[in-house]
C-alpha cells in the first residue's frame, strides 16, 4: 500500500496573533510554528499503523519555503519513508491543493491523508479540492478506518451521530479525533529522520481565483459577570439586555 499524508505548518496554539500589510498578511514575528495538530496526531499516525500492518510506503508532502524542513523533518522521525516539499508559498488552499495534486497525479497512492483542518485557518477546504483535482471519492472528518486488501471501512463524524461508509481505494479522507493515537518521535526515529529523503520539487505556476481583501481579530470577549443569586430581576435584565438570549 502507498499513503500520501499532507502535512501543514501552523502557529503554535498559544501563538499571540497579529497582521501585517495593511491586515493582508499574518505577523509572524515572534511566534513559534508546529507540525498542524490533525495533520501529525491523526492523518500520519494512522497512515503508519496502516503500514505496519499490510506493508507499504508512507510519504508526506508539505507545500512551502525551507524553513519549513524542520516541520517535515519531525513527519519523517514519527515514521515517514520519505518527504517532499513542494517549494512554493501556501497563497492559499486552492494552491496548495493544486501542488499536491499535480504530485499525487503519477505516483497511484492508495490513500491520500489530510487533518480535518488546519488550527489556523479552520477550513477544511484543501482535502476537498485535492480530491475533486484527483477525480477520486472524498471522506471528511473520519474517526475510524480499517482496511482488507483494497476495500475500506469508515467511521466518519456526523451531526448527532457516526456514519458508516465503505469503499474502494484509492481515495482521499481527512482525519478527525479518534482516528489514531498521538506518536512520540523517539532518539531513533530523529536520528533516522536525517538520512530519510526529502525531495524538493518545483511547483508549476497556478493562477490563483481569490485574493485576501483583509484579516481582522474577533472583538474582545467582556468578563464573567457574577450575579447574587437571590438577585433574579438583575439576571433577567442581563439575559435580556446585553446577553439578548431571552
Amino acid at each position: 500500500m502507498k499513503f500520501l499524508v499532507c502535512i501543514s505548518k501552523t502557529p503554535e496554539t498559544t501563538a499571540k496573533i497579529g497582521f501585517t500589510n495593511d491586515n493582508k498578511e499574518f505577523d509572524t514575528n515572534g511566534v513559534q510554528f508546529i507540525m498542524n495538530p490533525y495533520d501529525e496526531w491523526y492523518a500520519l499516525v494512522r497512515a503508519l499503523e496502516l503500514k505496519e500492518k499490510l506493508g507499504g510506503e508512507v510519504v508526506a508532502i508539505n507545500v512551502g519555503p525551507a524553513s519549513n524542513d524542520i516541520i517535515i523533518r519531525k513527519a519523517l522521525a514519527i515514521g515517514a519513508d520519505k518527504a517532499i516539499r513542494v517549494n512554493a508559498e501556501p497563497e492559499s488552499a486552492f494552491a496548495v491543493a493544486k501542488y499536491i495534486s499535480d504530485h499525487a497525479k503519477s505516483e497511484n497512492y492508495d490513500i491520500i491523508f489530510t487533518g480535518k483542518e488546519t488550527i489556523d485557518y479552520n477550513g477544511s477546504e484543501v482535502p476537498g479540492m485535492i480530491a475533486e483535482f484527483l477525480d477520486l471519492p472524498f471522506i471528511s472528518y473520519a474517526s475510524k478506518l480499517e482496511l482488507e486488501g483494497s476495500s475500506a471501512s469508515i467511521e466518519r463524524d456526523i451531526e448527532g451521530g457516526v456514519e458508516g461508509i465503505k469503499l474502494d481505494t484509492p481515495f482521499v479522507l481527512s482525519a478527525a479525533k479518534g482516528l489514531a493515537e498521538q506518536r512520540i518521535p523517539n532518539m531513533r526515529g530523529i536520528m533516522m529522520a536525517k538520512r530519510k529523503p526529502l525531495e524538493v520539487v518545483e511547483p508549476a505556476v497556478v493562477e490563483e481565483p481569490v485574493s485576501i481583501a483583509s484579516f481582522e481579530l474577533p472583538e474582545k470577549k467582556e468578563g464573567v459577570k457574577m450575579v447574587d443569586p437571590e438577585n433574579m430581576e438583575e439576571l433577567v435584565r442581563l439575559l435580556h439586555e446585553e446577553a439578548k438570549v431571552i
